[in-house]
């Protein structure tokens, strides 16, 4: 997992998202196996409020990027989980760099 990658390397505080219950229960399980902290918040980065931060870290769909992308309150953002043809619009952000890998993309941002 990206949060606890993120959490080994030294990023803190480390807040990681997610929308399904499950997913949020199996990282907070993860983590204390990997014996980093994190807070673990159940929420939809498309509808909920975001944490403000340095960095978010996004590996979702080229769709949820775009609706989440706007609520981002970070100077910088690394988003990733889509196909190199995909193009995400971030209003707000311009992106610095882009690194593909076969047939995905990983991009990051800068705030405008």
């Amino acid at each position: 997992m990206i949060s606890i990658a993120a959490a080994k390397l030294g990023f803190q505080p480390v807040i990681a998202i997610d929308f399904e219950e499950a997913a949020v229960e199996v990282a907070a399980g993860n983590a204390q196996a990997n014996g980093v902290e994190l807070d673990v918040r159940l929420a939809d980065a498309t509808e909920d409020d975001l944490p403000e931060t340095g960095l978010v870290i996004a590996n979702i769909s080229l769709a949820a990027v775009e609706a989440a992308g706007p609520r981002f309150v970070a100077d910088r953002a690394i988003t990733a989980g889509y196909l190199v043809r995909d193009e995400p619009a971030l209003p707000g952000f311009r992106r610095l760099e882009r690194r593909e890998l076969d047939g995905w993309a990983a991009d990051l941002f800068a705030r405008d």
